[in-house]
């Protein structure tokens, strides 16, 4: 091979090495990955930016996070008076339905963390209390279009709030009262021009719905918890000790024998789940009203050597269960036989196993009835030095004293439970006093009830009423008994025509039976009297035919709410066994009186105008509701009257706003006076009035209008800056000669009050007549 040869081939095995050590390395070094992978994993692979992992917590903290921000839109536009200023559009609805997601979306997280056996925490339930507020302010204020006054639906706001405040612990409910008055605020100054009276008067609502919920119905909802919560099985290993401590507290019969003692046993032993289930009751009562850490009651055991701790509510960590009879605070209560009440570091307290010292201690001692020992010591504390009140000790005195009437009452329970049809009777005539919800309701059960239990030829029930600092009783309720069957051989009752005339009498306190068991919170008479010679009631009331008698007093704690008299025309009828179960029956009417009236109370609230009496508002829309659906079924009238005062912008700017109340509740008086008892007197808001009247026409309506007019025009309103005279127009309409339909009724009726006003003003307008009138007179000159 020639030289040249030779070079060209190494020269070619050259270029071939090195391609091949370039493609060598090539295949070995890390080859650059492309720019879409890299933006890829930078943002949706699992540790980027957006993967599935950063998208499930956005997602959760966007889920967490909506309802509050729904809040705060819609707390913006109720500010804003968007639902007021407006008609309901679609922006509206939008908003409406974004809070009804809202709202069901912590309705159902709710729903999941009760189903995993957890409870809401603060933030759950402010969620919740601040969107069903925010519902119910929206609703309220969507009704205000076209309106004068406050909103028809206001009432739902208040009625939410108790609800809320009565139902979620005290820290979420104080915060949604706060959360309600700032709402309140912001939609009042909002407002631009709305009275002050009307904020104070909305913010007042709010506390006193709050407060008298939690009040008076928060002990209804712990009743119900209390029922749930009640076990059997859990105390089943107490109720041989705790049944002989507690006929310890209500003393005991003499011994019984055989079957008899064996049944006696058993039904001690539901006794004493029932009175537990009273004294929880009391105790969660006192844990509230006093705010205390710790309420408990230790009972003495039979020696008085040891307290044995009987029922307790505490927000620490445990109690004793035993204490010394004769040792620390509680011993020194069970030997003076008095209350005790000490402040400042306790040391001497002895009842926390741990040590702890309790700033404030108030025990008092729990006395038998019969007998006056002691038999135990209740006791509430608080660990921050706020001392106890003789008022707390008051309250706490009468809730040991309640302890001590339940055990008393179970033990009678007990002892009437021995015959089976006596034990049937008393239950269910307990049960149905219970479910009773109104005063006339409660007498006109306590009176079947006291029939079905003893002889009954005559029955009444008094009520013991107090106004202006002087007392009077009233015959509530009376009944002749009974009629006698056919073939009985029974005469009609001696007493049967007096009925009509005793039911509705009022008497003032006398000497006499009725009187004296208020007095005296006793059953009388305590021993045989002639009854014809008796002063029953009053002295010119005289009982004849009957030759047993008895009163008893309707108790609701200490209090005697008025008396259940029962007579019969047989000699010796009230003793015994029957008597001592009726009296237990009256205790429990004089506390289902008394829960009746409190919720009459609150009705009252909910459904009048706190100035002037009247039906409020909203009440009257459903009065109405109600009247023209009845004469629309029957072929019936009704008449709607609106009035107006006259002028009264000027009463208030001259006299000022207290005088203007004296006016309104004076003009609201003269309409109620002139109004029938049928028919509907509210007030529609503002200066304004109504009256609802069924089966009235046209015609006997413009009658009651004019006779309500003259007697406001002579009416003088005196005043702290004077007397004060004012006039009245009115506008009245009927259904169904002047309108169809609710709503032109009403539109009827406001017409004829504004020509009225338009036109002189102290006058009585009706459209349909004034229309009439002036065709009337249009055809006139035609005819002639």
């Amino acid at each position: 091979m020639t030289r040249p040869a030779v070079e060209l081939a190494g020269a070619s095995g050259a270029r071939l090495g090195s391609a091949r050590d370039r493609r060598a390395r090539l295949s070995t070094a890390p080859r650059p990955r492309a720019l879409l992978v890299d933006a890829w994993a930078a943002l949706l692979s699992d540790g980027g930016m957006v993967g599935a992992p950063a998208r499930h917590r956005m997602w959760r903290f966007a889920a967490r996070s909506a309802p509050a921000a729904v809040a705060a839109a819609s707390g913006g536009l109720l500010a804003a008076r968007v639902y007021a200023d407006a008609p309901f559009g679609l922006g509206h609805a939008l908003s409406f339905g974004a809070l009804l997601a809202a709202l069901g979306t912590v309705c159902w997280r709710r729903a999941a963390t009760a189903r995993e056996g957890r409870s809401g925490t603060l933030r759950d339930d402010l969620e919740l209390g601040s969107l069903l507020l925010l519902l119910a302010f929206t609703v309220a204020q969507a009704t205000e279009v076209g309106s004068s006054g406050d909103p028809p639906l206001q009432a739902v706001v208040y009625l939410v709030l108790a609800g809320l405040v009565a139902y979620l612990p005290r820290g979420a409910g104080l915060a949604l009262v706060g959360f309600t008055l700032l709402v309140e605020a912001a939609v009042w100054c909002a407002g631009r021009g709305g009275s002050a009276w009307l904020a104070v008067a909305h913010f007042g609502f709010v506390l006193l719905f709050a407060a008298l919920y939690h009040a008076l119905l928060a002990a209804r909802v712990a009743a119900g918890r209390r029922a749930e919560e009640a076990a059997v099985e859990r105390r089943k290993r107490e109720l041989d000790d705790r049944a002989r401590q507690l006929r310890l507290l209500v003393g005991t019969d003499s011994p019984a024998d055989g079957d008899r003692a064996e049944r006696a046993e058993r039904l001690a032993e539901a006794a004493v789940l029932e009175t537990d289930t009273a004294a929880h009751g009391l105790l969660q009562a006192a844990e509230t009203a006093l705010r205390a850490h710790t309420a408990a009651i230790w009972l003495l055991t039979a020696d008085d050597a040891e307290l044995r701790l009987w029922e307790c509510r505490t927000q620490g960590d445990g109690i004793a269960e035993r204490l010394p009879g004769g040792e620390g605070p509680l011993g020194g209560v069970v030997k003076r036989r008095a209350p005790v009440r000490l402040h400042g570091a306790i040391k001497l307290a002895n009842h926390y196993p741990d040590g702890s010292q309790p700033q404030a201690l108030m025990a008092v001692p729990l006395l038998a009835r019969v007998g006056g020992y002691v038999r135990g010591v209740m006791v509430v504390d608080r660990m921050e030095p706020v001392p106890f009140t003789d008022e707390d000790e008051k309250l706490l005195v009468t809730l040991v004293r309640e302890v001590a009437r339940a055990a008393e009452a179970e033990a009678l329970i007990r002892d009437a439970r021995l015959s089976r049809d006596e034990t049937e009777r008393f239950y269910g005539a307990i049960e149905r006093l219970n479910r009773t919800a109104k005063p006339r309701e409660v007498c006109d059960m306590l009176l079947e009830v006291a029939a079905e239990m003893v002889p009954l030829d005559f029955g009444a029930i008094t009520l013991w009423e107090e106004s202006g600092g002087k007392g009077r009783h009233r015959v509530a309720r009376v009944t002749a008994g009974a009629p006698a069957a056919e073939g009985d051989g029974r005469a009609a009752s001696p007493v049967a025509g007096a009925v009509a005339q005793l039911e509705g009498r009022e008497f003032p306190d006398n000497g006499g039976l009725v009187a004296c068991a208020v007095r005296l919170a006793s059953s009388l008479p305590g021993r045989a009297l002639r009854i014809e010679e008796a002063v029953v009631f009053d002295e010119a009331t005289c009982l004849r035919g009957l030759l047993s008698l008895k009163v008893l007093p309707l108790k609701a704690g200490d209090a005697v709410l008025g008396t259940l008299v029962v007579g019969a025309r047989t000699a010796g009828a009230y003793h015994g066994e029957a008597v001592r179960q009726l009296e237990v029956v009256a205790m429990q009417a004089g506390d289902a009186l008394l829960r009746a009236r409190l919720f009459e109370q609150t009705e009252r609230l909910a459904t009048t105008d706190g100035l002037t009496g009247l039906v409020n508002h909203r009440s009257f829309q459903a009065r109405l509701d109600e009247h023209i659906a009845a004469a629309r079924r029957y072929g019936k009238k009704v008449s709607l009257l609106f009035t107006d005062i006259d002028h009264f912008k000027s009463v208030n700017d001259t006299y000022g706003h207290p005088a203007g109340d004296v006016v309104l509740r004076g003009v609201a008086a003269i309409l109620h006076r002139e109004a029938r008892t049928t028919d509907v007197a509210a007030r529609y808001g503002g200066e304004e009035f109504a009256l609802v009247m069924p089966e009235t026409d046209l015609v006997g309506a413009m009658r009651t209008a004019e006779r309500i007019r003259q007697k406001v025009g002579e009416a003088v309103f005196r005043t702290e800056q004077g007397e004060i005279r004012i006039t009245l127009s009115i506008g009245v309409a009927a259904f169904p000669d002047d309108a169809g339909s609710k709503a032109d009724l009403i539109e009827a009726a406001d017409g004829g009050l504004y020509h009225a006003k338009r036109h002189g003003r102290n006058q009585t307008v009706s459209l349909s007549t004034l229309r009439a009138g002036q065709r009337a007179a249009a055809d006139g000159p035609r005819a002639r």
